[in-house]
């Protein structure tokens, strides 16, 4: 078995690096919650159908960010107290040693424990078996305890209200909900990462709403992390219905899931020349490494070759990882990889039809187009457009009048073509390419083709 040598260079996405200490092992405990929930230094952060809500200063040159919300501010669009461990009657606290409920939402929006960005690293985060006293263990720990939830299914009116009420809104900071591809380029590293967590879950509660194993709703466990089925309530009415097969055993539809995504630089065996293909859908000019989900059965390396092979007719060998990003829409990893083809062989894209294009650019092009002002600049219009490959036309008129008015490039002076910025992981395999950031990972690979 080969390992990754340690001088081998290591890199962080954007999206990727999350500040945050989860506190996994205390999302069962709705005490705890409910006590950290309260605090002073608890933030929030909004999304509208996975819209975040974004802050701007006008007249000002601070750049946009993320709208970080105090409890005082949210509590009106939470519903009533308490918010974790909720019984069968509203303002009632459920028990605590009924699995079914631990940390349990039964009324009220999805609300998600993010995690602690402590301040302290040394370990003020104590384990579950030390907070005997929520209060006064909340109290010890040093930094900014993070939640998030989803507005989409509250009225409009009180969601506008709420938000007009809040500290940023009344110091004249304006507050709106914004398409997310666009926002997070303004974000720096740090917020990035936690709104990449917070976005998949978000989406993840907000999409499933009903029972895969019986087709009743869904309530919300662990703070966010665990939808169970209704059925299962110690207060449910299963007359004359069979036990949801939920209820026993382990199901992955009860947890988060991450969909596994393989993008790919093929790159020529002389190292001068790299693959790049755009789908039928992309803005105009766009250019992209390749890339597809891991199907079952098949390893990341299986992926890499059968995409290559399906979307461009291509053989690829002397795979080697790059680097992963998480990519919250809604909530895939993408696991960067470069691969060796050879550039005088045919590409086809008629087999899976998913490509308008595909072709080889030298170094030298590719360059151009990175030292090219608008060579990796996307409009929002654009934004829109990549969103609605992954999401669909997005209807919502409301959403439709808090975006930003479109800013266009310039027809005058247009890159030959574009490449994603660094801030994805397509635009981080091309770049570190092109400029020989790469060049110590990819002499460490074999160069003999694997059998075909």
């Amino acid at each position: 078995m080969t390992h990754r040598s340690d001088h081998l260079p290591r890199f962080t996405n954007f999206l990727a690096g999350s500040p945050l200490n989860r506190l996994s092992w205390l999302r069962t405990s709705h005490s705890f919650l409910n006590a950290l929930v309260v605090s002073p230094t608890t933030r929030w952060i909004l999304f509208n159908g996975g819209q975040p809500l974004i802050a701007s200063h006008p007249g000002t040159t601070q750049k946009r960010s993320l709208a970080l919300l105090t409890t005082e501010d949210v509590k009106p669009l939470l519903g009533a107290e308490p918010f974790f461990g909720q019984g069968e009657q509203e303002g009632e606290h459920c028990a605590s040693d009924v699995s079914v409920l631990e940390a349990a939402r039964v009324r009220g929006p999805s609300v998600v424990f993010l995690g602690l960005r402590e301040t302290d690293t040394s370990g003020s985060a104590l384990p579950s078996s030390e907070f005997k006293d929520p209060h006064s263990a909340v109290a010890k720990l040093t930094g900014t305890p993070y939640f998030s939830a989803d507005v989409a299914d509250l009225d409009e009116n009180k969601v506008n209200e709420a938000i007009e009420n809040t500290e940023l809104a009344k110091d004249g900071t304006m507050l709106t909900f914004v398409e997310p591809r666009a926002a997070m380029s303004s974000l720096d590293a740090y917020t990035a990462a936690i709104f990449a967590v917070a976005r998949s879950m978000v989406d993840w509660n907000q999409r499933n709403k009903f029972c895969p194993a019986c087709g009743s709703p869904v309530y919300s466990l662990w703070a966010g992390w665990k939808l169970s089925c209704t059925s299962l309530l110690p207060w449910a009415d299963n007359t004359d219905r069979k036990p949801c097969p939920s209820g026993r055993g382990l199901h992955n539809f009860a947890h988060p899931r991450t969909d596994p995504v393989v993008i790919m630089l093929a790159i020529d065996e002389s190292g001068e020349k790299v693959l790049l293909g755009r789908n039928k859908k992309f803005p105009g000019k766009f250019y992209s490494a390749l890339a597809g989900f891991i199907e079952p059965g098949e390893s990341f390396e299986d992926a890499v070759k059968r995409e290559m092979w399906e979307e461009a007719g291509v053989r690829v060998w002397n795979i080697r990882y790059h680097s992963g990003q998480p990519w919250p829409y809604p909530a895939n990893l993408m696991v960067g990889y470069y691969a060796t083809a050879d550039s005088s062989a045919p590409i086809r894209t008629d087999l899976d039809n998913e490509l308008e294009d595909a072709r080889w650019y030298t170094r030298e092009e590719i360059l151009a187009v990175l030292r090219h002002s608008s060579g990796t600049h996307f409009s929002r219009r654009d934004h829109k457009k990549l969103a609605e490959i992954q999401d669909g036309p997005d209807n919502n008129p409301t959403s439709a009048k808090s975006q930003d008015q479109p800013v266009e490039i310039s027809n005058g002076d247009e890159p030959p073509f574009r490449i994603p910025a660094p801030t994805a992981i397509a635009g981080v395999l091309i770049q570190h390419w092109a400029e020989g950031k790469a060049k110590i990972l990819l002499e460490s690979g074999s160069t003999a083709k694997a059998s075909m």
